[in-house]
């Protein structure tokens, strides 16, 4: 008894944070959210509000966040094909 008075909270704040990690990373890791954010980054350098080297840099996180997003949707798309074939 004593035991879940004490875990009971703090089992509270794993759920919590499992629960924010997998929101953030469902942000993080959304398609159609990185391409606006390519688009407005593209936006932003043809007038002029970032400088070159800066685009550069954000577009190149943003690619490779799009590649691994991209990675991750081809692993669920297999992962449930596997299931159905079952």
């Amino acid at each position: 008894m004593i035991h879940k008075l004490f875990t009971s909270p703090l089992n509270l704040v794993v759920k919590v944070g499992e629960k924010v990690k997998e929101e953030v990373d469902k942000e993080y890791y959304d398609l159609e959210h990185i391409q606006r954010k390519l688009v407005q980054l593209q936006m932003m350098y043809e007038l002029d509000e970032i400088s070159e080297e800066d685009f550069k840099t954000q577009e190149n996180e943003l690619l490779l966040r799009y590649e691994e997003a991209k990675r991750r949707e081809m692993e669920q798309w297999n992962e449930l094909t596997k299931r159905s074939e079952k």
